[in-house]
């Protein structure tokens, strides 16, 4: 898997000893098991029409990090809709858009 600066920092960082975290409390793990069962409940199907040379790049991209495609773009509208990814592009469409 790839990581980014930042992520080696980390790393690095808890290697050395320098990260020093502290037990999760009971209703702290119970909030982080019931949120792990959430996000890991895939109950629905979609299909969408995406142009093959989307689906070709989610692919490649997919492969890279060793991962199924499909659990890519899960991943990627995951992050999307919990605020991860910001939507910068609709936002100034938006912005243009009240003018």
């Amino acid at each position: 898997m790839k990581v980014d600066d930042y992520e080696k920092e980390l790393i690095e960082l808890d290697k050395a000893g320098a990260i020093v975290g502290k037990p999760a409390t009971e209703s702290e793990l119970s909030q982080l098991q019931s949120s792990a069962r959430a996000t890991l409940n895939k109950d629905k199907r979609i299909n969408i029409r995406i142009s093959s040379r989307d689906l070709n790049q989610l692919q490649l991209r997919a492969n890279r990090y060793g991962l199924p495609y499909q659990t890519l773009i899960s991943s990627i509208l995951h992050r999307y809709v919990s605020g991860e990814i910001e939507d910068q592009v609709f936002e100034e469409k938006a912005k243009y858009n009240k003018k």
